[in-house]
Parts: C-alpha cells; sequence; structure tokens
C-alpha cells in the first residue's frame, strides 16, 4: 500500500522546500504525493450572501494562473530525481484554503498533510504562519508535519515527544509517529515533565500503553523535574539539538496551552525543527 499524502503549495520557495522534505522523508517507502494549489477571489465569500458572485472572467483568470504556475512546478519536478515508488498527482482547485483541503483529505483518503510554515510571505517574523496554525487546528482526521523554510531533509536524529502520561493513547493515533520513526530509523525520545512526586496509578498504566503502541519503533524514557513544560521542552531540544517534535493535539486545550504560549515562538526562533501535530481521535 503506497503511502497518500498531500502537500499544499502556494509555488513559494518555502512550499518547494515542503515538497522535496517530503519526497526525501519518503524516499525508502512507496508513497503518492498529492500536490494541491488552491485559488480564490478576494472578498468573495460561499457564506457571505451580500458578496457578489464572481464573473466568469474573474474566474477563468485565477483559474488560468492557478494552472501556469502548476505546469511550471511539473516541469521543476521533472529535474528532480525519480523515485519508481513515488508517483504524483497535481491538483488545481477554486476555494477557501481549508475547504479545499479538508474536502482533498476526505475524497483521496490522504494519511498525511506536509507543508511549509510560512508560505509565500517567507515572513521572518512569522514562526509558524497562520496556515500552518490553521491547519494542525482544523484537519482533524489526518496528521500535519509542518516544516520550517530553511530546513534542509535528513533522517531526524531523533524525534521529541513530549507527555503528560495523563492522556489513554490509541495506536491510530500514534501511528505516523511510529511509521516517520521506523522509515528514517529516528529513535523516539519521550518527554515526561514531572511537577510532583511520581506518577498516579492512572499515569503508569498510560505510560505502559504508550510503550506498548511505540514497540515498533526505538524509544527512550526522559524526566525533567519542576520545570514549565514550555521551557522543558525548548531546553530539552536545544540542548539536545533534537531535529523533530511530536505532539498530539488535544481539541480543546492544545491551542490554549501551547500556541498562546512562547514554546512555539521559542522553538521556531532557536530550534527550528519539523513538528508534527497529531490527534485526539476521541474528538
Amino acid at each position: 500500500m503506497k503511502k497518500r499524502i498531500l502537500i499544499p503549495t502556494d509555488f513559494s520557495r518555502n512550499a518547494w522546500n515542503a515538497i522535496k522534505y517530503a519526497m526525501e522523508l519518503y524516499k525508502r517507502e512507496p508513497a503518492e504525493f498529492f500536490l494541491l494549489h488552491t485559488y480564490y477571489l478576494s472578498g468573495y465569500s460561499k457564506e457571505n450572501l451580500l458578496s457578489p458572485e464572481p464573473t466568469e472572467e474573474a474566474l477563468q483568470k485565477v483559474r488560468e494562473a492557478s494552472e501556469k504556475n502548476m505546469e511550471k512546478l511539473k516541469v521543476q519536478m521533472a529535474f528532480y530525481e525519480e523515485n519508481d515508488s513515488h508517483s504524483f498527482h497535481y491538483l488545481s482547485e477554486f476555494g477557501s484554503f481549508f475547504d479545499v483541503m479538508k474536502k482533498t483529505v476526505e475524497k483521496q483518503d490522504i494519511e498525511l498533510v506536509i507543508m511549509g510554515t510560512q508560505g509565500e510571505t517567507d515572513s521572518k517574523t512569522v514562526i509558524l504562519g497562520s496556515n500552518a496554525v490553521n491547519a494542525m487546528e482544523k484537519i482533524r482526521n489526518c496528521p500535519v508535519l509542518a516544516i520550517p523554510s530553511n530546513v534542509l531533509f535528513k533522517d531526524p536524529n531523533e524525534i521529541v515527544f513530549p507527555t503528560s502520561f495523563r492522556t489513554h493513547y490509541k495506536e491510530r493515533e500514534l501511528a505516523t509517529l511510529v511509521d516517520i520513526s521506523r522509515c528514517t530509523n529516528s529513535p523516539i525520545r519521550i518527554l515526561h515533565i514531572q511537577n510532583n512526586k511520581g506518577l498516579t496509578k492512572a499515569q503508569q498504566e498510560n505510560k505502559a500503553l504508550l510503550e506498548k503502541i511505540l514497540e515498533a519503533a526505538s524509544f527512550t524514557h526522559h524526566t525533567l523535574y519542576d520545570v514549565d513544560i514550555n521551557d522543558g521542552v525548548r531546553c530539552f531540544v536545544q540542548s539536545r539539538q533534537s531535529e523533530m517534535i511530536a505532539i498530539v493535539n488535544k481539541k480543546h486545550n492544545f491551542f490554549g496551552s501551547v500556541f498562546s504560549n512562547p514554546m512555539v515562538k521559542e522553538l521556531g526562533k532557536h530550534a527550528n525543527v519539523p513538528l508534527l501535530a497529531m490527534h485526539d481521535l476521541r474528538n
């Protein structure tokens, strides 16, 4: 079975870097890549009944621009080293970025989204671009791997997985983490920030379950004591020069506990590592 991977592109350097990263990440695996460009008309909204319907002429103009850029991308891809176990599909779709992405994930049975973190502006002040952050929140039926613009592919030396052991993980939720660890021979570093004397019985059970789920990969346990979780993860990643972070995005508190705090900004400024967001499938 080929891995089915969606890579949104706005034809920027950052998006091209994400495409190259994706192909290298799965260079040893059969994979089907769906390269998607979404185009839209500013001011038009399906939800807003007062916004004027786009004219056929305006639609034709943005469609042609998208298709022209997609043809250029195909030419660029032809110069890239071919891999017989990889196949590519090029999709140009009209609609809002997230609506089209969600529809494509469903329709094409996508298993992983890989995307750049900044996009066409390549702004150095934006750590995780709004599209990457929103994709992690809105694309809930599929993991999202965000690639910073300055990261060139190499098999990660290790993947840091922070956990409180308060979550009862499911095998499906962590399948992508195990898959990436296995196909790149990258060990998983389970990082626990402990702010009390020991693990409760429930935490010990969750820890044992996590070990069972990750047994197909290589992993080690690491504990930091009495530090803020954001500081702890950042310092751990920086001190070890870890090359990927994986997190489970809990729908109700994830962005409250992580993205509104400095952790991702700090990681973006200092560590610049790919971030894999998986999802709590109970939501």
